[in-house]
């Protein structure tokens, strides 16, 4: 299953590691593709939205699903 959200506060390329690190890391998650440009995050895999948006937030940016 294909999920999007929103996340703010990416300026970097750094910044786009970190976050798909962070949903990496996750268990569930399959793939991330970040767009740091659009500010969304595409992730695939049997996760409820709210788990992919706690773990950005604990990486440190503004996610909202």
């Amino acid at each position: 299953m294909s999920q999007t959200i929103t996340v703010e506060g990416m300026s970097c390329e750094h910044c786009e590691q970190t976050v798909e690190a962070a949903l990496e890391d996750v268990d569930g998650v399959t793939t991330v593709d970040v767009d740091r440009d659009a500010e969304r995050v595409t992730v695939d895999g049997d996760v409820a939205p709210q788990v992919l948006v706690d773990a950005v937030d604990e990486a440190g940016y503004d996610a909202s699903a």
